[in-house]
């Protein structure tokens, strides 16, 4: 991800298709206002932050580059599985496999689960996203309990497609 707010900005226009007209129309500001964004010249009013952040779907966090910290290790012993939540996001162009290539535009899912209960619905097979079969939950199972927690999985497709998986 650009380094700057207004490279986000940017980038994330373009991920949504919008020109920088279309954008400035959604925020009640001028296209103008919008250039000197993406060019680091002036940042939006803060208040405008979470309105981008729903055009975009992303959280302001992600907006303004925030990053979660990537793994860490415990004490096992503090760790309680039943306290223990899985946190997955999958973002791109999803198509269904049933009734063949079906474009469903650009998706983010998010989903915050119980570890266990997690460990129950993969393992039930109602897997809704193909990148979900590559990834072993009792390997996963396996790292929390030797005290390893943070973001775990880090996907990214050729086709765009990403998928990250915390343990917290």
């Amino acid at each position: 991800m650009l380094q700057t707010l207004g490279g986000r900005i940017a980038c994330y226009r373009k991920q949504n298709q919008m020109t920088q007209e279309q954008l400035a129309e959604k925020c009640s500001v001028s296209a103008q206002a919008v250039s000197k964004w993406e060019n680091d010249l002036t940042a939006p009013d803060i208040t405008l932050l979470p309105r981008l952040a729903e055009l975009f779907r992303c959280t302001c966090d992600e907006l303004l580059g925030v990053e979660r910290k990537t793994v860490i290790t415990v004490d096992p012993e503090t760790i309680d599985l039943t306290q223990t939540i899985l946190k997955l996001r999958v973002c791109g162009n999803f198509q269904t496999s049933d009734e063949g290539p079906q474009d469903l535009g650009k998706t983010k899912i998010n989903v915050n689960l119980p570890l266990s209960v997690a460990d129950v619905v993969l393992s039930s097979g109602l897997i809704l996203i193909e990148a979900l079969k590559e990834i072993d939950l009792k390997q996963i199972v396996s790292l929390v309990k030797k005290g390893v927690i943070g973001k775990l999985v880090e996907i990214e497709a050729e086709n765009g497609l990403t998928m990250e998986m915390w343990v917290e």
